[in-house]
């Protein structure tokens, strides 16, 4: 019989938590790549500039496909050092058409993993980017009932986890922020006094990427969703 374990304030994020997402990008991102061809710059140099219009519009506009779209068009303009033309533009909703419409790829054992944990945990969700496109991700993925809430924002930073605790009237202190980020799961909830649970994705965005303390026994690694029920 399993031991009968406190109950918990689980937050959880869902692009490359729950499913995957940033893989599809990584893909357009490579079809991007050998489509634009350009004469004296290798893939990693285009890439890095491509990187650099991310990060600059993920600042002013946010996140999502649409902004993805806008990069890559801003990308090949800067490359070729003139205005895209319209066969250009069109060529690139080609490119990026499989990230409309597309199915939800559940991580393995998730669906299974939040029926266990909502048995004895309060569950809430919480995820950045363009409302519309995650709320349709979060209506496909047939996850949401498992939820006693379930939140999209436009950033998630220090001030939105401390929002959320507001919100739903817990203690940070004991509760966990659930993702694959360190950008925007684990460091900013660290930093409002929250504990997070860090699930790696390999193809999680280099735009998450950060820096983890090692030493940090606020924070715990594991390297499957599955593994969350041997904590909680």
């Amino acid at each position: 019989m399993r031991q009968r374990r406190e109950a918990r304030v689980l937050v959880f994020d869902a692009d490359d938590t729950l499913w995957e997402n940033n893989v599809l990008f990584e893909r357009v991102i490579d079809d991007f790549l050998a489509w634009l061809d350009h004469p004296t710059l290798d893939r990693a140099e285009i890439r890095a500039v491509l990187d650099d219009i991310e990060r600059a519009n993920a600042v002013a506009h946010g996140y999502g496909s649409k902004i993805f779209l806008r990069s890559l068009g801003e990308c090949l303009e800067k490359l070729r050092e003139r205005p895209a033309t319209e066969r250009e533009r069109r060529e690139l909703d080609d490119l990026a058409a499989a990230l409309v419409g597309h199915q939800v790829e559940l991580m393995p054992g998730v669906a299974e993993t939040l029926d266990d944990l909502a048995t004895r945990h309060e569950l809430l969700l919480l995820t950045k980017g363009e409302r519309e496109e995650q709320q349709r991700k979060l209506d496909v993925s047939g996850l949401l009932h498992h939820f006693r809430a379930a939140h999209i924002v436009p950033e998630k930073d220090v001030d939105t986890y401390r929002w959320l605790a507001d919100e739903h009237g817990f203690e940070s202190a004991t509760a966990w922020m659930i993702g694959n980020s360190p950008k925007s799961d684990i460091l900013p909830a660290r930093a409002a006094g929250m504990n997070a649970v860090f699930i790696p994705n390999e193809n999680t965005w280099v735009l998450e990427h950060d820096e983890l303390d090692p030493t940090d026994t606020g924070v715990v690694r594991l390297a499957a969703f599955t593994d969350l029920l041997r904590h909680f």
